[in-house]
Order: C-alpha cells, then structure tokens, then sequence
C-alpha cells in the first residue's frame, strides 16, 4: 500500500500490484496485521464502469466492503498465498557508508513503503565484491562495498518475500542516520506451511525446535547446505559424492551421501521410472536433503535429475529455508558414460531391456548456470574432486575444516 485516501464516504486504497491478477470480490490479508476484507470495487477515474480486475504492473485504488483499519506499507495478499511475517531474517547486503556496518549499529530499514528501526545482529560472511570471493579472516563489520550475509532484526514485525519469489517485496534500503547506508535483498526466509503447495490437511502446524540454525553452525562449524550433483549414468556422479563425503569427513565437516539408487531402496522404493514418478522422486530427494541441510548436514546427492525444471524446483525447496543449493553439472559425454557403463545399464537399454532410459530414449537437460561444470570425461577423478572440494569448502564456510 502507498497511501489511504479518504473520498466522500470511501476509504481508498492505493497502490501498485506487484504479482497476479485482483478481481473484485476477492479476498485479500493485509500483512502484518492479517486484518481480512473483500475487494468493493477497483476506482477508475473517468471510467464509464469501473473495471472488474487489474493485473501485475498497474498502480490502482480499491475499496473495501468492510472498513478495517490498514496503513501504508502494509502488503494485501490473497488468502493462503501471503508473504513472510517476521522480525528477524537472513538478507544478502552491499554497503556503500564510509562508516563500516558493525553488529547493532541502529539502522532504518526501509522495504517498499515500510520503514522500521532494525539492526543487524549477525553476520554469516563478508564477500569482496570485486571478486565475489569469501573474505577469510572473521569479521565483525562490512565496510564500504563490500557484500554481507547477514541476519537482520527489526523492531516490529514486517512483511516480505524472499526476493527471488517477489523482487519488489523482497529488495531493502538500509538508512544510517539521515543518508542510504546500504542495500539488500532477502533470502531464505521460511513461508508459512498453509501457503505453501502440497500441503493437503489444514489440521497441520510447523513444529520448530529451540536449537538455532547459528547454534548449529557454531557447534558444527559449517553451514548446512545441499551439493546437488547431476549429469549422465556413468558421468562419475557417485564416484565424486563417495570421494567428497570423505575429504569433507577429513576436514571436520559433517557430510552425507543421498544416492539416487539408495533412495529408492528405501524412502522412494513405490516409485517406478514414469515421469510422474521421477518427479516425484526429486521432489522427495529435494525435501529429505533440505532436513538434513537443517541439521546442520552437508548433504552430497547424487541423482541423474534430467529435467531442468526439476532441479529448479529442489533449488526452491533449499532457497525457501535459507539453506545454500549447490547445483553441481558432472558432464561427461554419452559416448564416454555408455563406454564405461559401470552398471551395464546402457547395454539394456540399447536391446530395448530398459525403456525410458536417460541419454538413450529420455532426454537429458544439462543446466544452464550450474555453480559448478566438472568435466569428467577431459579429467581425472582426482582432478574433478579437488576443483569441487575447493567449491563445496566455500559454500559451506567451513570455519573448523582441518587442511
């Protein structure tokens, strides 16, 4: 909401539509409030009728049929599909003030047309931003263009998307003292389970424990995260997983393996190979690694995962708890992995043994903008694992790792 107008008897809201569509009718939660009414009527001045909807991108006026109390700043949202509300949250900021950000250094913080006292009461780690390389010594401030990760605590509650759901809701300015301090961008925040897809009884709640994702990361000495390798039978996924589980091990990290073939020995054991059912499996693998990601884990998975769109939605699952997703390209050429076919799984699927199968009759879709390429057919096991231990070690922030 930019501003209340009050119009003869009317009370007109304005302000701009940031995603999807509003009809008249429908109902809208206006976050942080959650105060509930319905859309009277879409103002248009000089209309002969007025509109019946308004889409993403226009700036509108609407009334309401009951007269609550709302005010600038407020989000109005669709039932079941509101933004986060909360007073702590994990942000991704640059620092522009001549003054380096310290910890609780009072600040303003300003999302939309929100404003509200905030400080900062974490930092997780300092990026050059020249070189998007993690500054390695422990700091306890952000100087001036230099990129932080930090947790962000305000006053009262505020409303908010993580930004790469909504850009808009999802983008900060930082005000220190009467001038721009910095800016960010919100990311991992947790939505409420009831707006979330897939979720099929309303008689649930999200249980949450006392022990703090910090706490974890202080007594692991890591973060948790998910390293999601893909690629090709036969392109070495499990061969780099079981060879990174162990040098991690080495290192003090506490890492696990989800291995596409062990999953389906267990917790994906119903599935077959259908599309639906490898949907399904990814999204299964996805969910059981975020879990372990919150334990504090580094979860090592191994999974062809063919589609793009698949792998997208595992990195969404991640993104959404604020855990780190790693997606990690082990490319190998068809010709390379049906030479080594470790499994003799190429050979069936050529005499029509095996129906469906990737790189032979299914296609695979490489992704676009992996975190990591290894390519394993131009390098040695040896070589692909230094290059993806060395990427994995910044990720996680191992802070303990023994050399």
């Amino acid at each position: 909401l930019q501003d209340i107008y009050r119009f003869d008897e009317r009370r007109i809201l304005a302000g701009r539509i940031e995603t999807g569509t509003l009809r008249v009718g429908d109902e809208l939660v206006f976050w942080p409030d959650r105060k509930r009414s319905r859309v009277r009527s879409i103002e248009h001045w000089n209309a002969a009728e007025p509109p019946q909807k308004a889409v993403a991108g226009e700036s509108v006026a609407i009334t309401l049929t009951e007269q609550i109390f709302v005010e600038r700043g407020q989000i109005a949202a669709h039932a079941g599909h509101g933004p986060v509300e909360a007073r702590e949250f994990h942000a991704r900021l640059f620092w522009l003030d001549h003054e380096p950000l310290a910890v609780n250094t009072p600040l303003t913080l300003r999302l939309c047309t929100q404003e509200v006292e905030a400080r900062v009461v974490s930092i997780q780690r300092v990026l050059d931003s020249s070189t998007m390389e993690v500054v390695q010594e422990p700091r306890t401030d952000i100087r001036r263009y230099e990129v932080g990760e930090v947790l962000l605590r305000a006053r009262r509650p505020v409303a908010f998307d993580n930004a790469d759901v909504v850009p808009v809701t999802g983008r900060f300015v930082l005000m220190s003292g009467r001038h721009i301090g910095g800016g960010g961008v919100v990311f991992g925040a947790q939505y409420e389970p009831q707006t979330l897809p897939g979720v099929k009884s309303d008689n649930l709640s999200w249980t949450t424990g006392e022990v703090t994702r910090e706490t974890r990361i202080q007594h692991f000495g890591h973060r948790g995260a998910v390293v999601w390798l893909t690629g090709l039978s036969g392109a070495g996924k499990s061969t780099l997983a079981v060879g990174l589980e162990q040098a991690l091990f080495q290192r003090g990290v506490a890492a696990f393996i989800l291995d596409g073939d062990n999953l389906r020995h267990g917790l994906c054991g119903d599935l077959g190979f259908s599309s639906e059912d490898r949907t399904e499996n990814i999204r299964r693998a996805g969910e059981a690694a975020k879990l372990m990601a919150e334990a504090g884990l580094v979860v090592v998975s191994a999974l062809i995962s063919p589609f793009a769109s698949e792998r997208d939605k595992v990195r969404s699952i991640c993104d959404s708890a604020g855990i780190p997703f790693s997606e990690i390209y082990v490319n190998a050429p068809l010709a390379t992995c049906e030479q080594r076919d470790p499994k003799h799984l190429y050979k069936k699927a050529r005499a029509g043994e095996i129906k469906g199968f990737t790189g032979i009759d299914s296609p695979y879709e490489p992704p676009s903008k992996p975190e990591l390429e290894v390519r394993t057919g131009e390098q040695s096991i040896e070589e692909s694992l230094t290059i993806l231990l060395e990427n994995v070690l910044e990720t996680v922030g191992a802070i303990t790792a023994r050399k």
